[in-house]
């Protein structure tokens, strides 16, 4: 394994739209992560994006990318079915690992992902990048502290209109709604209880392809917490969330992206005309905070912050989906 330098040198297997849009403008926020080389396996594609983003170094294919000793980690952005490969490849030359969510199509998929990383003593972090943000670290920090009371409920709603030939509804790929915008929900509560579900159910309306294009998920979690979580990719915009305490509430909308001005809104009485209160958190972008978490990760041989592999998400999220197959009508 390479010892990572102080700085830690990022390079991205693959040029799509969260690397252009959302992981490379974010680096110029980031304290402790430079990208140093990107590749692409269609011709020019890394070429042309490392010119416009100031990146030394552009490679034609990942595994060219893998064996360069100038790269410490990587970034792994491709469709969900290319992960399982990638991720393996990446730990036997000894790189740490970002791999965005959900970390593969299957649990036992991602358990052999875990276990070659930590053959490899490599990190690998799946790439919430909601959960480093310091929103989501005053959100629990807020329900931890009593400020709503006993925790309750938790709803999640997550949707957008998709575009019918997008690679998100090919199963293949690991497409669905459930895949895509549902595992936020899942791991929003996860993240907020601190613990795992005792009971699941779920029901969906499917796609023609075969995915889910809308979801509905339960979740039991221990002390009786309830948790509802909706997903579709046949609704308009919607990212909420809201925490229902015995005695208030607090609501994050939008949910999982914070923007310019991130906040949530608390009630810290049951009362139907308590006031309002606004929480307001460090505006960063939360990629950055992503980066830092996932070189903090590095520099201390554990993951930081909230951080996770990814295989308890997916445990989870298998088993949503083999009970919304088995409900299927």
């Amino acid at each position: 394994m390479n010892a990572p330098s102080e700085t830690i040198r990022l390079g991205i297997l693959g040029c799509g739209r969260i690397v252009t849009r959302r992981v490379l403008p974010s680096l110029q926020e980031s304290e402790s992560v430079q990208a140093v080389g990107i590749a692409s396996e269609r011709p020019g594609v890394a070429t042309e994006t490392a010119k416009q983003h100031s990146i030394p170094n552009s490679f034609e294919n990942y595994d060219s990318l893998l064996a360069s000793s100038e790269v410490d980690a990587v970034y792994i952005p491709c469709t969900g079915d290319q992960h399982h490969r990638w991720v393996i490849a990446a730990a036997k030359a000894g790189k740490h690992v970002l791999c965005e969510k959900p970390l593969a199509p299957s649990f036992q998929e991602a358990e052999e992902m875990v276990a070659a990383c930590a053959e490899n003593n490599v990190i690998l972090q799946e790439a919430f990048m909601w959960r480093q943000h310091d929103r989501a670290q005053l959100l629990k920090k807020t329900v931890a502290d009593g400020a709503i009371g006993n925790l309750r409920i938790i709803t999640v709603s997550f949707s957008f209109n998709i575009d019918r030939n997008d690679w998100r509804l090919r199963p293949e790929k690991g497409g669905g709604a459930m895949w895509d915008l549902g595992c936020y929900g899942v791991n929003a509560a996860r993240f907020l209880t601190d613990e795992e579900p005792e009971d699941i159910s779920a029901a969906a309306h499917w796609w023609e392809t075969g995915v889910d294009m809308s979801m509905r998920i339960g979740l039991t979690f221990p002390n009786e917490v309830l948790t509802n979580i909706d997903c579709s990719f046949e609704a308009p915009f919607r990212c909420r969330m809201e925490i229902v305490g015995d005695d208030g509430r607090i609501v994050v909308d939008p949910a999982f992206q914070p923007g310019e001005t991130p906040s949530f809104q608390l009630w810290k009485s049951a009362e139907r005309d308590e006031p309002m209160e606004t929480i307001q958190a460090n505006p960063k972008d939360q990629y950055a905070c992503q980066l830092d978490a996932f070189a903090a990760g590095i520099s201390k041989g554990q993951l930081v912050q909230g951080a996770e592999n990814g295989l308890q998400n997916m445990r989870v999220m298998e088993e949503i989906l083999a009970d919304a197959k088995a409900n299927r009508r």
